[in-house]
């Protein structure tokens, strides 16, 4: 247990994608936490200290600050060891980059399309923001900002049916698995989890129209995302033996080479021509680069260009880059024929690393 005279401060909110990822970490790792509501007050002291207006944040007993998900369970898990997020083999460590890599990208849509796309939906989630804040006026604005972005994430008339068939694609390999284990890797929680847990929680568990889905089709997934809400570490046991993936987590990985990996290549190539034609570098470039057009299912779906996509790629391309042959041989071999092979071979031309929490960009040596 961490020093409960001085608590770490985590500054989220309870409906919010991707505080979902991050919560259940803390509480496995029996972290000694406060939740911060991001009041006014505590939106304007995350803009001090990173610069930015976004949630969550993890400000730590020594006053540190963590700022992205990802950054902040790569830092928790070296901080607190254990229990382990990042397994130690290769195909269970790659895999768990690769389903964060989906959950953070791609599982926007469903999350964001269920919550805005539909009247139930808008409705329930902008009376939780008049709510949570006590000020209607802004919750309002806020909801009708948030229902504006939906065409530039590319939800629209005709991709809504294609989104919908991946969630309930999704929930079918998700109660495949957890008809036989607790967690997506076996008996312990993982990064995969937590990634997963953020738009399944947040989203589609607790959203209106969603919620109820989940839990008419998906009793163990809704069993699962209770138990990652109230983890138990002592009745952790661990990952899978022998470095093996669940068959239904290798559907899941098909299902996310089939949909997510061709949009996050797409959106990834698109970055890197705008960024080829820059002749500047060690550069922050902007969220959105543009629009591309790329395809689910056969449908056409324009959407934004979103930089960040390459910086989450590069996790488990990084994973994989520093293995060596024999473990790289090892998960080209459990990612056969699944799709997920295309986001393992892709080669940038560019990096992006953090500069004071924010993206910069420089161009690779070829």
């Amino acid at each position: 247990m961490t020093d409960t005279l001085h608590p770490y401060r985590f500054i989220a909110a309870e409906r919010s994608y991707f505080s979902g990822k991050v919560r259940p970490a803390l509480r496995a790792k029996r972290v000694c936490f406060e939740e911060v509501l991001p009041t006014p007050a505590a939106m304007a002291e995350i803009k001090q200290r990173t610069g930015l207006h976004f949630i969550p944040i993890v400000v730590t007993p020594e006053n540190e600050t963590w700022q992205d998900t990802s950054d902040i369970l790569d830092a928790l898990d070296a901080r607190i060891p254990a229990p382990a997020l990042i397994p130690a083999t290769p195909v269970q460590r790659v895999v768990s980059y690769l389903v964060e890599l989906y959950a953070d990208e791609f599982m926007l849509l469903p999350a964001m399309h269920y919550r805005w796309s539909t009247p139930e939906g808008k409705r329930d989630a902008t009376d939780s923001f008049i709510a949570a804040s006590g000020d209607r006026d802004a919750a309002l604005e806020l909801a009708k900002a948030m229902s504006g972005i939906l065409p530039a994430l590319g939800i629209g008339e005709a991709t809504i049916p294609t989104i919908e068939a991946h969630f309930f694609d999704l929930l079918a390999c998700l109660e495949t698995v957890f008809a036989d284990q607790s967690f997506l890797l076996g008996e312990q929680m993982s990064l995969a989890d937590c990634a997963l847990l953020g738009p399944l929680y947040a989203h589609l568990y607790l959203d209106y129209v969603p919620g109820r889905i989940v839990r008419e089709h998906a009793p163990r997934t809704s069993h699962w995302i209770e138990r990652m809400n109230h983890p138990q570490p002592d009745d952790f046991r661990d990952f899978r033996a022998g470095d093996e993936l669940h068959p239904g987590l290798v559907a899941l990985l098909a299902l996310i080479g089939q949909d997510a990996a061709p949009v996050v290549l797409d959106t990834v190539r698109d970055f890197e021509k705008w960024a080829d034609a820059r002749d500047d570098d060690g550069y922050e470039p902007p969220r959105a680069t543009g629009f591309h057009e790329t395809h689910l299912r056969g449908v056409t779906m324009p959407r934004y260009t979103n930089a960040y996509t390459l910086w989450m790629l590069q996790r488990p391309l990084d994973a994989y880059r520093a293995l060596d042959a024999a473990s790289r041989g090892r998960v080209d071999d459990a990612l056969a024929d699944t799709g997920c092979d295309a986001l393992l071979a892709y080669a940038p031309r560019h990096r992006l690393d953090k500069r004071e929490y924010r993206l910069v960009c420089r161009r690779l040596l070829t």
